[in-house]
């Protein structure tokens, strides 16, 4: 099985001031995709065709909060047809709200980021042998990318998981299931922190989210 993860939102907790002008973001999103090794060509595919139909510069690599409506809409009617003619692959998120976090998660960004992804992940990934899990090493920065790794193996052995956990750093420029994923966390992410919820509206029945200190 393979996980890509994403997220969009910020673990800043400057709250006297609006998002995007002084203040931090006020909610976190982490998604991710899962899909056997099999199907992993599926999700680039819908991305090269946002390429096209937008005329966007392949060598230049397009986030979500660069794109207009209406990519951003055609992205999630294309998310919702490749999950319903492939039940194989599911989408997942959490949501943190950031104002009703306390005490050590907030001075130790490492620990809520890490507990977010146990709490969205360890149970799926103990249903299998083997997962690689697949960050964006460009995305939030925590201490030691090692860490994380050794924490989720550290939840799966104490969980009794008869599960092999591999960490792979891809690069979202040349990885485009990561520019995927990135679009997912993006859309869960504006629904909460701006009410912009037109996409979200769509992908909602497709995506399993969590919701953490709401």
């Amino acid at each position: 099985m393979l996980i890509y993860i994403d997220e969009s939102g910020d673990l800043g907790w400057k709250f006297d001031r609006p998002y995007g002008h002084g203040g931090s973001s006020r909610f976190l999103t982490i998604a991710a995709m899962l899909l056997p090794d099999a199907l992993d060509h599926l999700p680039a595919r819908r991305i090269k065709h946002l390429y096209r139909e937008g005329h966007w510069n392949i060598a230049h690599e397009k986030k979500w909060v660069e794109m207009p409506t209406v990519s951003r809409l055609t992205f999630a009617r294309n998310a919702v047809k490749l999950r319903e003619s492939c039940d194989q692959i599911s989408y997942k998120a959490i949501v943190v709200k950031k104002q009703n976090v306390s005490g050590a998660f907030c001075s130790d960004s490492n620990k809520l980021y890490n507990y977010m992804l146990r709490l969205l992940l360890l149970d799926e990934m103990m249903k299998h042998r083997h997962v690689t899990l697949i960050p964006d090493p460009r995305s939030i920065k925590v201490e030691n990318g090692s860490r994380l790794h050794h924490y989720l193996d550290m939840m799966l052995y104490e969980a009794g998981a008869d599960t092999k956990l591999e960490s792979v750093s891809r690069d979202s420029k040349s990885c485009l299931n990561l520019q995927f994923v990135d679009m997912l966390a993006g859309m869960v992410e504006i629904h909460h922190e701006f009410k912009k919820s037109t996409c979200w509206e769509i992908l909602a029945p497709h995506i399993q989210v969590k919701h953490l200190f709401f």
